[in-house]
């Protein structure tokens, strides 16, 4: 039971995580763990399942149709697509849900951007700091440009808050009034990501295409706040060998030198415990930017920063 509902929990003891040796039974038990600081950031929005019936190392694949066999006490979003057809999310609203989810086989969770009651305007901007796929991108690499991408928040009047992706790179999100379009916040996320770009070409790229983009960078990635596309959520478990999480971080932390495998299926109960949710500001009403004064041209470049050479 959870909740006062009762969800049948399967394959409790099948090894989800070969290097570490942690069944879906710890997977389910972290999640039931974390749910009080996890499940506010889900609360009324859509869910895209990613499953991984195999654990970790195993095939994967999107499922976004709520399945025939859900229990009838599960909330969906309803949500018309481009082609036409309407589909029904589910929604993870209580640790009754969280627990549904996870036992399909979802190992992270993907929630969108904005809430079914609006699904067009999203109250997250956020920046998707990537380094290479080939590897010639250093992670201390990923820390100087978060650091130098909220820095230039900073000079625009924009707080910003940062999270450890769990897989290779930060996530930099900024919570913001719900107004704009979707597709408006992409349009000031790219021409920031462009900035960025100009101002620090020697280690940002805002190159979309793989093939284009320059060695030893790291994109700061707009294309992530379009409509639909998703990016694991705080307190998700990655299906990477360590069972990282992508957590929460104090800017000091990413200055110290954190690494993403500092953050795992296996600690972060305890931080929790000892330093709290450090994203709580981003379930707030107060504090959230008005994006829509920003809209009226691309960002400028940050006068104080003209002069500044990238940290090495």
């Amino acid at each position: 039971m959870a909740g006062g509902r009762e969800v049948a929990l399967t394959n409790l003891r099948k090894v989800f995580f070969p290097a570490t040796g942690a069944a879906k039974g710890d997977l389910l038990q972290y999640y039931a763990d974390v749910a009080p600081f996890l499940v506010p950031y889900l609360q009324g929005r859509a869910e895209v399942m990613k499953r991984y019936p195999g654990g970790a190392e195993g095939e994967f694949f999107y499922m976004k149709r709520t399945p025939s066999n859900a229990p009838p006490w599960l909330k969906t979003c309803s949500i018309e697509h481009g082609s036409g057809s309407v589909i029904a999310f589910p929604i993870i609203d209580d640790l009754a849900s969280l627990l549904w989810v996870i036992n399909l086989g979802c190992i992270d969770l993907n929630e969108w951007y904005s809430r079914c009651d609006d699904t067009d305007r999203p109250d997250y901007l956020h920046f998707d700091l990537d380094p290479m796929k080939d590897g010639s991108t250093p992670f201390a690499t990923v820390r100087t440009v978060a650091l130098l991408v909220r820095e230039a928040l900073d000079h625009l009047g924009i707080p910003a808050y940062a999270k450890t992706s769990g897989s290779s790179g930060i996530h930099v999100y900024v919570p913001i009034e719900r107004g704009p379009l979707q597709k408006d916040v992409w349009t000031f996320a790219k021409a920031f990501a462009q900035m960025m770009e100009r101002m620090h070409p020697e280690l940002i790229t805002a190159e979309y295409r793989i093939a284009k983009r320059p060695s030893g960078r790291v994109l700061v990635d707009y294309n992530q706040n379009a409509w639909g596309k998703t990016l694991a959520s705080v307190y998700s478990v990655r299906a990477k060998p360590r069972a990282t999480v992508s957590t929460p971080v104090a800017w000091d932390e990413i200055a110290a030198g954190l690494e993403i495998e500092d953050f795992r299926l296996d600690n972060v109960r305890e931080r929790l415990v000892r330093v709290g949710d450090l994203w709580s500001p981003m379930k707030e009403k107060a504090g959230r930017v008005d994006l829509a004064r920003f809209m009226t041209a691309a960002p400028a470049k940050p006068r104080a920063l003209k002069s500044k050479k990238s940290p090495r």
